[in-house]
């Protein structure tokens, strides 16, 4: 089959032939109909964040199950329609247990060892050993992946919004919807109109924040930020964004969601707040990137920061709430989905998004 082989930080992926193994036990075979080009990823690609090589980047992909290994459960069939999880699910684990699956044991296993649940891999180019990336690799014609990966979809949700919903969806609104308490009326300020950012603004507008505020360098993205429910934009090339922010809002914001993870936006972000509000950092940023707190104004005002790995979900119940949304009209992710690219086009997609591309573009393989 071809997928997109990412060999060294700072190069370009090559779409090659390579070989896939047949699912294994509790593990599923999947025909890629949509991935997305998201982010994450690029931080892998220019060596931001380390991942075992070669590998097959891809997290964020939809598609139909064409095979079943052994001692997999009925949960998941032949012809399922499916979204894929960069985030596991055992079951067992404390994590699992205890109602916070996001934080599965085996995804560092995922993360680190490059391969499956059991830490091998089902890819490889002969004699050589390709990598799984987060257990998806959906920059694929096909990928094989643990049945804890896999989300049915219902009939009526398209395979590009399948995809997006496994990812920039249920980080955003999950985000909002698993983390903000009694948002209802109150202000909320978004920064960043990426995927993420777009989804966390649709998930304030679901819970009635009021008002909503969208902070980007690109008026582009504000437009469609606005169209998603926010009230106000802020144009950060324009000036101060924390002095404009709190123009709007001059008693600060008791809930911000931080989609871009950069230490500027962090700043800014604990900049608006409101005494006794929380800052939610939803992005990602280089392996050593950190932030100045100033420890006077997080004491004495009581501002809290919480991190929030895939929408602080549980990705079993969230996803198919998130298709029900959807299917009801109450979430518009049909205008959220960027330009199409086929699988050879990956690094020219990857060029477009870094030079400011609007909606989430999307790989068909």
């Amino acid at each position: 089959m071809r997928a997109a082989v990412f060999r060294e930080a700072g190069k370009r992926m090559v779409v090659e032939d390579v070989e896939l193994n047949a699912p294994g036990a509790g593990e599923v075979l999947v025909r890629i109909e949509a991935a997305g080009v998201c982010h994450s990823d690029y931080h892998y690609m220019t060596g931001d964040i380390s991942c075992p090589m070669p590998i097959v980047l891809g997290h964020e992909g939809s598609g139909i199950v064409e095979a079943v290994g052994a001692d997999s459960s009925d949960r998941i069939r032949v012809g399922d329609r499916v979204a894929l999880l960069w985030r596991p699910r055992c079951g067992n684990c404390l994590a699992c247990v205890t109602g916070n699956p996001v934080l599965c044991q085996f995804g560092r296993v995922l993360a680190t060892t490059g391969g499956l649940l059991d830490g091998t891999s089902r890819l490889h180019k002969g004699d050589e050993r390709i990598h799984h990336f987060l257990g998806v690799s959906c920059f694929a014609e096909r990928v094989v992946v643990s049945e804890t990966s896999v989300v049915p979809v219902p009939d009526g949700v398209p395979p590009e919004v399948a995809a997006v919903a496994g990812c920039a969806v249920i980080t955003g609104v999950g985000a909002v919807l698993n983390v903000v308490t009694g948002g209802s009326g109150q202000p909320l300020v978004v920064l960043g109109s990426g995927g993420v950012g777009l989804s966390s603004i649709m998930g304030a507008r679901l819970i009635g924040a009021n008002p909503i505020i969208a902070v980007d360098l690109d008026p582009a993205k504000l437009e469609l930020a606005r169209h998603f429910g926010a009230t106000h934009s802020v144009d950060a090339r324009e000036g101060d964004a924390v002095k404009r922010v709190l123009d709007i809002i001059p008693t600060g914001a008791p809930w911000v969601v931080d989609a871009i993870g950069a230490p500027t936006t962090l700043a800014e972000g604990l900049a608006v707040l409101a005494p006794g509000g929380t800052l939610i950092a939803v992005g990602l940023a280089r392996g050593d990137a950190t932030v100045p707190v100033p420890i006077n104004d997080l004491v004495q005002k009581q501002k809290r920061i919480v991190g929030s790995l895939y929408g602080s979900s549980n990705p079993l119940v969230d996803l198919p709430r998130i298709f029900g949304l959807y299917l009801a009209g109450r979430l518009p992710l049909d205008d959220l989905i960027g330009e199409h690219f086929p699988l050879a086009s990956v690094n020219e997609a990857y060029e477009q998004l870094m030079t400011g591309s609007v909606g989430r573009m999307i790989l068909v393989p």
